[in-house]
């Protein structure tokens, strides 16, 4: 099993560790409830150094992330980031990602830890222009810094106005004593903040540096489990579940990173499945009676006839109700519509409603 150059400092603070994508991360340490209530109101720490970092370098780099990608890569400039998917060419997904531009001729691709190997194969399979491609994915960690009171709290340590980062922007700069360091403006909780991109010999450093000056306001170190409670009330998509090799990214709701201005893998049978309109979409929907939805728990009308799946679902936090995504017939996508997951042999009431939950 892979561990991220803090997995000591893990298991010091008493973590719960599992392994999640060939790599032993924390699951928790003060618990989830805790933790998720953290993120929302103050400012908390995850280590995601399981994430992969691909670096494309050469005159035909853009080139290639717009054959590859379905958003318009031609749209960023240096210091702004984009979220994207890799298209396969079975009219599923390879992976989400974010590309961002690093220099006029230098695009750092951020890829899902369990796809890692996969990505690199898809992209280098399709790069018949020369691009040089370097995994830097086990020499890189990532911190993701992230709750209100991030800005704030992080502002010590750097040199840069972090206010003037705009969303989906970022900037190389010092950190925590430490220069050259990307500070982006991303994350996936909803609830701001700043990603951390750094070479693995300084990860420590920046992440002591990083509780000091967060002591004042809260700072508490959070595991995956809250990660994922925190994606899910915003209605973000986890690959795995919510997207894969078999779902369209017009059917995922991401219509709006599929960019038909440009030829990409498999653009023209999505144009062809835009054009007829989708069979099928993915909603959030929250529980009206009593119970949790889980992972391929199936979604069933009035009368038990099986309509789709649920794809992500929880007990949320925040709104102390269930909640969860999943698949249903386009019919029955609209806001209010009455579906009903079945829970063990059991129908539970439950409405689809408009994402983000909170």
């Amino acid at each position: 099993m892979k561990k991220t150059a803090l997995t000591s400092t893990h298991i010091d603070l008493g973590a719960k560790m599992v392994e999640f994508a060939g790599y032993y991360m924390p699951l928790q340490y003060e618990g989830l409830g805790i933790e998720h209530e953290t993120v929302r109101n103050a400012v908390g720490v995850f280590d995601v150094s399981h994430m992969g970092e691909f670096l494309l370098s050469g005159p035909n780099a853009l080139e290639l992330i717009q054959k590859v990608s379905s958003n318009d890569a031609t749209k960023l400039t240096i210091g702004k980031a984009q979220y994207s998917c890799l298209p396969n060419d079975k009219g599923g997904i390879v992976d989400d990602l974010i590309i961002y531009r690093i220099k006029e001729e230098q695009y750092l691709l951020v890829v899902n830890a369990s796809n890692m190997e996969k990505d690199w194969d898809w992209i280098s399979k399709h790069n018949t222009m020369g691009v040089d491609m370097k995994d830097l994915s086990m020499n890189y960690s990532l911190l993701a810094i992230q709750g209100p009171k991030a800005l704030e709290a992080m502002q010590s340590l750097t040199c840069v106005d972090l206010a003037e980062i705009a969303f989906y922007n970022f900037e190389v700069a010092d950190f925590a004593g430490i220069e050259h360091v990307i500070i982006s403006a991303t994350g996936y909780t909803g609830s701001g903040g700043f990603e951390i991109y750094c070479k693995n010999s300084e990860a420590k450093q920046i992440w002591d540096k990083v509780f000091e000056a967060g002591a004042d306001f809260g700072i508490k170190p959070i595991g995956l489990a809250a990660r994922d409670t925190l994606r899910l009330e915003k209605g973000y998509c986890l690959y795995g579940n919510d997207i894969n090799d078999t779902t369209s990214p017009l059917e995922a709701g991401l219509g709006w990173v599929t960019k038909f201005t440009k030829d990409f893998i498999n653009s023209d049978n999505l144009k062809a499945q835009k054009e007829a309109g989708i069979t099928k979409k993915l909603v959030g929907f929250e529980m009206i009676e009593r119970g949790i939805p889980r992972q391929d728990y199936p979604i069933v009308d009035a009368d038990g006839n099986e309509i789709g799946i649920v794809t992500s679902g929880t007990m949320s936090p925040s709104l102390n109700k269930g909640i969860g995504m999943g698949y249903v017939p386009k019919e029955l996508s609209k806001p209010d519509s009455e579906i009903y997951v079945q829970v063990r042999k059991k129908q539970i009431k439950a409405k689809v409603v408009k994402m983000p939950f909170l």
